[in-house]
């Protein structure tokens, strides 16, 4: 991790500041949009609708493997259920990790590649999930397969956040590969996150959830977003309040 050194004298302007909660649209209409499902589900709908709801957009293994019409929820259900989450305790956690993370990639990669990381992540994270459980009929629900591959692009920034423009963001190039691989703060998270992850596959930190939130489907989503984050390229940057 580089450390960055500002020489400023008494007539220098200070260095804008960034505001607490500096969230980007696109992760406030990303928290928003999961916020809003969920509070449906429990507080609009009865447990039929909920079902039903539940074999539209959440994403079941066995639909690809057994003997079923693929409709158009098969082709949107790969997406769509990473809006949706098991319970309150599933749905907090994965926000503030969607704040966390999501904020630092989205001012670097903008909002269209941000988009698409996350249609990227979703994907990788099921596409795992499916190819280890393809006759699995439980339900899979949760972002945390994009919040994962952000994690995995975070990891190839080092964690280096450039706060000069009045926004944190992803600042540097990524990491190689192999820079990443022998830089000791990377390795130390990427232990800690195996960690955290097993353990949250185990059930020990979202207690009492119904819906499958997979273990294979974090691995899945985090190997596109640290492989790949680079192919995402990156907005330019802006300084806040210009023209």
């Amino acid at each position: 991790m580089t450390q960055q050194t500002e020489n400023h004298t008494e007539f220098d302007d200070p260095p804008p500041r960034e505001p607490v909660f500096n969230l980007p649209k696109v992760v406030l209409a990303a928290i928003a949009l999961c916020v809003g499902i969920h509070i449906l589900r429990f507080y609009g709908l009865s447990v039929e609708q909920d079902v039903a709801l539940l074999v539209r957009t959440a994403f079941i293994p066995v639909r690809y493997s057994g003997d079923y019409i693929l409709d158009i929820y098969a082709f949107t259900s790969p997406l769509s259920y990473s809006l949706l989450h098991g319970g309150w305790p599933h749905l907090i956690i994965n926000m503030v990790w969607l704040a966390a993370f999501g904020t630092p990639l989205a001012n670097r990669l903008g909002t269209s590649r941000f988009l698409l990381f996350w249609v990227a992540t979703t994907l990788g994270a099921v596409g795992l999930h499916y190819a280890l459980h393809p006759l699995d009929n439980i339900p899979l629900v949760g972002a945390s397969g994009s919040i994962s591959g952000m994690m995995g692009a975070a990891a190839r920034f080092a964690f280096r956040i450039d706060r000069s423009l009045g926004h944190g963001r992803f600042s540097g190039r990524p990491l190689t590969i192999l820079e990443s691989l022998t830089s000791r703060t990377v390795v130390v998270f990427l232990v800690v996150w195996s960690a955290v992850n097993y353990i949250s596959g185990m059930g020990y930190l979202t207690p009492g959830e119904s819906a499958s939130v997979a273990w294979e489907a974090h691995i899945g989503g985090f190997l596109v977003g640290f492989l790949f984050v680079g192919a995402f390229g990156e907005t330019r940057p802006r300084q806040i309040g210009s023209s």
